[in-house]
């Protein structure tokens, strides 16, 4: 078994790199997009990775905006958090608008209750 070691891995097409077994086959990829915002207030980015923006739609809906295209029907894994437990909830897509090439719709919502709200933290992570 062999450790390579890097500052920089470059795929030599136009593609992210592809992680293969011994034998060729894919076993994995890297993020195609993922970002990390504070909605309170005046909503900021803290983190990000291939987000242009995020759209704030209104209380407890955003929509994430890629940089470049994360390809057709991307893996959406989604986060919301707040540092009250009465506040605590679900983040997740909108299941009447299927995430695109370009954006995704993000819904949080309080489960007891079903009513939007506005976490601290709202994490969106995009794989293919």
């Amino acid at each position: 078994m062999s450790t390579v070691k890097a500052a920089n891995l470059q795929n030599t097409g136009s593609g992210a790199p592809v992680f293969k077994n011994s034998s060729g086959t894919e076993i994995g990829q890297l993020a195609k997009a993922w970002v990390h915002f504070d909605p309170i207030s005046t909503l900021a980015i803290r983190e990000d990775f291939n987000v242009s923006s995020v759209t704030d739609n209104g209380t407890g809906d955003y929509t994430v905006n890629f940089s470049s295209s994360v390809g057709s029907n991307p893996c959406v894994v989604t986060t919301a958090s707040w540092n009250d437990i009465k506040r605590a909830g679900w983040a997740g897509l909108n299941p009447l608008n299927i995430p695109g090439t370009s954006s995704a719709q993000i819904l949080v919502q309080q489960p007891s209750s079903y009513t939007f709200y506005d976490a601290k933290i709202v994490t969106v992570v995009v794989f293919r």
